[in-house]
């Protein structure tokens, strides 16, 4: 019995998982998760997904484990387990029988844009703390009718907020074989084209997706950050032989960031400064554009990196990789990217990071 003057314990948060495109690998890595996952202990799971779908994949693709599947409510209080899949159905798609493994089709994007929207829902209404979303297919999502890049953008129209108002951020966790404390690569761009993106940058975007990324490595870091901001040309413009948007764009962001009290340094070329990162010099890197920050974030460890959405008002942290759909059913699923972003979104709601109530 608990006594009057002691508090309660709370119940742990609940998380919402998406498998993305259920054509792809997600449902078999959200499973893989599931199952050996230790965030049980410090989060209740829940997978939003089609229960039959679900039992699908994990009676017919190779690798998959033994779990019972039971649909549940999405304010349900009980804890996770890791032998007992907990799953909301997002209801309104076209079903298990209208998607093909491996395949790009508007029921696989459908699919895949529901059960976000259902999470996101269910974060509104303060039932999930946080959503962790698989792969998607863009080509799948736009046959669906879904007008948006991908999951940064979708969340941030939710929210009522313009595409710009969110971060794409690259979280790479330690090397749990002796890899240092971990590098966070914010972009301050989001899906479009090189041409597009290099028209886009501004000052005030460059600022705004720094100040993002040192705040949100406070809590995985548990210190202030070092923070680089990468060039946009080749060897830092050369003093204006390769264009100027170092001096006239990069650089009054890098001083504004400084005089906000964040150890910032740059512009730096962008080639030598990934690997000056990788060897411990900076904590967080701000890329201009999407391949710049990608690329050497997933050589140095693409199934451990995490996508993680900056500028939202809640948690939203992702797999670092695609839908897999050469690999489906081959039992060759990594889950090593989602047990990392299970893990960063329990981390950043236990540090207070903000959710979305209203």
């Amino acid at each position: 019995m608990v006594s009057p003057t002691m508090t309660p314990p709370q119940p742990f948060p609940a998380v919402a998982i998406t498998c993305g495109d259920p054509a792809g690998i997600g449902p078999e890595v959200a499973c893989l998760t599931w199952a050996t996952t230790a965030a049980h202990g410090r989060a209740r799971l829940r997978l939003v997904a089609e229960p039959a779908l679900l039992r699908e994949v994990l009676e017919r693709r190779r690798g998959m484990p033994r779990l019972n599947i039971e649909s549940v409510a999405v304010d349900d209080p009980r804890p996770s387990i890791p032998g007992t899949v907990l799953v909301i159905d997002p209801g309104g798609v076209a079903g298990s029988e209208a998607v093909v493994p491996g395949t790009v089709s508007a029921a696989g994007g459908a699919s895949a844009a529901r059960a976000v929207e259902v999470a996101f829902a269910a974060t509104r209404a303060g039932h999930a703390a946080a959503i962790v979303t698989g792969p998607l297919h863009k080509e799948a999502l736009h046959a669906a009718g879904y007008d948006v890049p991908g999951h940064t953008e979708l969340l941030a129209r939710a929210c009522g907020l313009p595409d710009a108002a969110a971060s794409m951020m690259l979280w790479l966790p330690a090397d749990p074989a002796g890899g240092r404390g971990g590098l966070g690569v914010v972009h301050a761009t989001l899906h479009e084209s090189l041409r597009s993106a290099v028209a886009r940058l501004s000052s005030s975007g460059i600022e705004a997706a720094g100040r993002r990324l040192a705040d949100l490595l406070v809590p995985l870091l548990g210190r202030p950050p070092r923070i680089a901001v990468a060039a946009v040309n080749p060897h830092g413009g050369e003093g204006g032989l390769f264009g100027d948007e170092e001096s006239r764009i990069v650089a009054p962001a890098v001083a504004r960031l400084a005089a906000a009290g964040i150890a910032v340094t740059g512009p730096l070329p962008a080639d030598t400064l990934f690997l000056r990162a990788s060897r411990g010099e900076f904590d967080g890197v701000v890329a201009m554009y999407h391949d710049q920050g990608h690329i050497p974030v997933k050589l140095l460890g693409m199934h451990r990196a995490v996508n993680i959405t900056l500028g939202l008002p809640l948690v939203r942290t992702s797999v670092a990789h695609g839908t897999g759909f050469d690999i489906v059913g081959r039992g060759l699923a990594d889950p090593s990217s989602m047990i990392s972003a299970l893990d960063a979104a329990v981390r950043l709601v236990e540090a207070g990071w903000p959710r979305l109530t209203s």
